[in-house]
């Protein structure tokens, strides 16, 4: 398949928000921007199948669920890096701005579902998408950008410059892992 200039895809936020020192920065056969709405067909499910169950919900199910996210403007920042081989996404993750009462009406990014096919792990591609989602972070005013991991990944986030700072704790709702309330 053909690689798809970002000019031909419906993007969830305009592509200037990445840094272009973190573009520079990928192998020449790999591009970063933000997640279409056809990106479903590039298997950005089956990469984030490295975290977690992810069943398959549909395109069109998919496709809604981008377009919820694109509704709430200045919110959700989901980045892909894409094959230029191939079209097919090999990494992504995301970052959504909560707004605070707090600090002044302060914003908190908050980085969520860094995930890299496994066939592309341990070239930097998780380095440089939480380069480029923290800086989206910082350039959209937050005071700080936060993410919850597993104490074997401690070390990584800790290269890309996070601390560990506090517990986290966690109740899931019985029975609804992955039956969405509407």
């Amino acid at each position: 398949m053909p690689f798809t200039p970002d000019a031909a895809l419906d993007l969830l936020f305009t592509e200037d928000l990445i840094p272009q020192h973190v573009k520079n920065e990928l192998p020449s056969e790999l591009h970063i921007r933000p997640l279409s709405s056809t990106d479903y067909g590039r298997g950005h499910l089956s990469v984030l199948s490295v975290l977690t169950q992810t069943p398959d919900v549909g395109a069109a199910a998919w496709e809604s669920q981008f377009h919820t996210l694109r509704s709430t403007p200045a919110t959700y920042y989901i980045l892909v890096i894409v094959s230029r081989d191939t079209d097919q996404i090999v990494g992504t993750g995301g970052v959504f701005i909560e707004r605070k009462f707090l600090r002044g009406l302060g914003r908190v990014g908050h980085i969520e579902d860094i995930a890299v096919s496994h066939g592309m792990q341990g070239k930097k591609l998780g380095l440089r998408i939480i380069q480029a989602l923290t800086h989206i972070s910082e350039n959209a005013g937050c005071y700080k950008t936060i993410l919850n991991c597993s104490d074997s990944n401690i070390p990584f986030y800790e290269k890309c410059g996070f601390e560990k700072r506090e517990k986290e704790m966690a109740k899931y709702a019985a029975g609804r892992a992955h039956t969405p309330r509407l």
